[in-house]
């Protein structure tokens, strides 16, 4: 008798697995590291749905993207998160994306957000980051990183978001000049990565005097580890802004899963984790307000940003100029 009431809890039990639904995200690396925020998104999820929530760390921003477009309607993500504006024109030419579905949200965003595929998550605007107790005067705006003998690491446009914003940015601060930029910086870059924790990685064991990050970078630093001696370097020409989203795969069998994910993506539940965990700004601001020390970070006298579709129309070329100029 008790090996048969043992048989029948594993069957129930078992039974219960195979009811519970699964809700798959792709999205990048640093995402799903244990330090990122991840994992307390998951249980905060999984406490709400009752599901079991599978995050999929799939390279950096762009390379996601790739991904996901490799494998088109195959793919198994039932959400992909983690691409940004200057990815979300191409993203929807795919034809892989569903409208979000997530009408009325205050969002505080630098920018009006009329997109109805894609929904941010949070946003941030590019930087060098640099040791103030070693770099007392930093460079002021590009030609002058340029004319340093600052050695610095970057990410590669073609996998990276921010090698991808750092692509951006030249060519909206610099336009026609832009080339010039990159060749006059190109003794400046010791190399390039694929993605941003390779290059962060190599900065903070001291391989490089500054990397490309984040102006809220230097509030991990703070915040985290009691430490005030990362900047961001603040450039005249202005800073090139961030956003990051997410959206539904078109053809997902969890459809009503996937929007009450997208629900709570711009709930308090979510919102608070991102600032101590992915050092970002919210998209909507959690209701204890943001962590004190984010007041103490660089706030950019003008923001820079391409509309996706310019965004989207710019970046062969810009990558064509970048690639040429390095080469040289």
């Amino acid at each position: 008798m008790k090996y048969s009431m043992i048989a029948a809890g594993i069957v129930l039990a078992s039974a219960a697995t195979a009811d519970t639904q699964e809700l798959t995200v792709y999205t990048y690396d640093s995402f799903v590291s244990d330090w990122g925020p991840g994992p307390a998104i998951e249980k905060a999820f999984e406490a709400q749905c009752e599901c079991d929530l599978k995050l999929v760390g799939a390279g950096d921003g762009a390379a996601l993207l790739a991904r996901v477009r490799l494998e088109g309607v195959r793919t198994k993500a039932d959400i992909v998160l983690g691409l940004d504006t200057n990815l979300t024109a191409a993203a929807a030419e795919t034809g892989l994306f569903a409208l979000h579905g997530q009408e009325g949200v205050a969002f505080d965003l630098p920018i009006e957000w009329e997109d109805t595929m894609f929904i941010p998550y949070d946003w941030g605007y590019f930087a060098f980051i640099y040791d103030n107790t070693k770099i007392s005067t930093p460079p002021a705006n590009f030609k002058e990183l340029a004319a340093s003998d600052l050695k610095i690491v970057i990410q590669d446009p073609r996998s990276s978001t921010p090698g991808l914003g750092l692509l951006m940015w030249v060519k909206a601060a610099y336009g026609d000049e832009a080339p010039a930029i990159w060749e006059a910086l190109s003794d400046n870059i010791i190399t390039v990565t694929k993605g941003w924790s390779e290059a962060y990685g190599m900065f903070l064991e001291g391989e490089a005097d500054m990397v490309l990050s984040y102006t809220t970078s230097p509030a991990y630093h703070l915040i985290a580890e009691e430490d005030a001696s990362k900047s961001a370097a603040p450039f005249e020409e202005g800073h090139y802004l961030q956003v990051e989203v997410a959206a539904k795969v078109a053809h997902t069998d969890h459809s009503d899963l996937a929007d009450e994910f997208l629900a709570f993506m711009v709930s308090d539940a979510f919102q608070s984790i991102i600032p101590t965990t992915n050092w970002m700004y919210p998209a909507v601001t959690p209701d204890d307000g943001l962590p004190e020390g984010f007041e103490t970070l660089t706030i950019p006298t003008e923001a820079l940003l391409f509309a996706a579709g310019d965004a989207q129309a710019e970046r062969d070329g810009a990558l064509e100029e970048w690639r040429l100029s390095l080469s040289k």
